[in-house]
């Protein structure tokens, strides 16, 4: 499993340098020929966009390339540059945390299906609070985010903290500066948490924050809140584990406290109802499923192709196949879910059925 050090994340939080992901195709003949060797490495896939995934990606396509020699090229420039890209046909596949709707699927000429179930986490940097110790109500984190509590020591904390020792440090929110998948999520959750938001600020890859230092990608929130005493920011949750970040406890749809956890990801991603017939779109990705036991900030990222173009498509599918049938406890060890049986079983009749027809 490929750890990303603390000196990569800075890197990537500086310049967001070019991703290279190397992958193989799976099952291929022991005795292969020098000549058959060399074609299957001159065999490229060249992909941009989330960084949501970048961690599961990056080890899926490293084994990959140990099976056949096969590269993916991705870019980890934001989910908003991804489908940018990939509209543009500059790229042979897009990634993204935010679904499109088939409606602009069609005006962009494009194709969709998810590729893996994630989590974004709330993570904060207070000297002396443990990870998960702290408990964020649906008000204080939009007071937060709207730049409302200025320390951490502020009442509406407090009230649903009787037992952590809150620091009267000043609050420092962290954003994305780019467009982002993990934004729209995020802002998207707000919206429906935080009246508030929804009046002031609304949801998108990019939105107007009231408050709060921007930093380019998960890798540049993740390092800028570990940096900063009293920083709060939102990053997917493999970025929390491989940094070892504190994250809060948030509240479900319910309004009951939940820590972030596999268990809590798998409970509100066994709500999803997936169609391969809306080019499995859902409104709202799978934030605020139902459930007591449900993380509200879980969402699926997904991968985007032009429809025209087969031949690489089908370079791709047959990458991502290999993925669903290989490599699903390497998703699991960094901090992902892995698409349930069913909806593997449906995406794969969706690539026959509509994408290769």
């Amino acid at each position: 499993m490929l750890n990303v050090t603390e000196k990569k994340m800075k890197l990537l939080a500086v310049a967001l340098p070019a991703l290279i992901l190397s992958g193989c195709f799976g099952g291929g003949q022991k005795e292969e020929s020098k000549t058959e060797k060399r074609t299957a490495k001159r065999i490229a896939i060249n992909g941009a966009g989330a960084t949501f995934p970048y961690p599961v990606y990056v080890n899926w396509a490293k084994d990959y390339e140990k099976a056949t020699g096969v590269k993916v090229n991705y870019q980890g420039i934001g989910s908003g540059g991804g489908i940018r890209q990939v509209t543009e046909r500059t790229i042979d596949f897009g990634g993204s945390d935010k679904m499109l709707s088939p409606e602009e699927l069609d005006k962009r000429k494009l194709y969709q299906f998810p590729a893996i179930i994630g989590s974004i986490v709330v993570v904060y940097n207070l000297p002396g609070v443990g990870d998960t110790e702290l408990r964020l109500s649906n008000r204080a984190v939009c007071d937060l985010f709207m730049g409302k509590i200025k320390y951490w020591d502020n009442e509406e904390i407090k009230k649903d903290n009787p037992n952590v020792k809150l620091p009267h440090q000043r609050v420092t929110v962290v954003h994305r500066s780019e467009g982002s998948g993990t934004t729209w999520n995020f802002s998207y959750w707000l919206s429906n948490i935080c009246p508030e938001w929804k009046d002031k600020v609304g949801y998108g890859k990019v939105v107007n924050w009231p408050t709060g230092i921007g930093a380019k990608g998960n890798a540049g929130v993740t390092n800028y809140v570990k940096q900063t005493p009293g920083a709060i920011g939102y990053v997917e949750y493999a970025y929390k584990l491989q940094n070892k970040l504190s994250a809060a406890q948030l509240q479900t749809k319910e309004g009951n406290f939940v820590k972030p956890t596999e268990e809590a990801f798998k409970a509100a991603a066994s709500h999803a109802n997936w169609n391969m017939k809306s080019h499995f779109y859902l409104e709202g990705n799978l934030l605020l499923q139902p459930g007591k036991e449900s993380w509200p900030l879980t969402a699926t990222s997904v991968i985007l192709l032009p429809k025209e173009k087969k031949e690489k498509n089908k370079l791709v599918i047959d990458f991502f196949d290999w993925t669903f049938t290989n490599v699903d406890n390497t998703a699991i060890k960094l901090g992902y879910v892995p698409l349930p049986e069913n909806v593997k079983t449906e995406i794969r009749n969706y690539w026959k059925e509509v994408v290769l027809k």
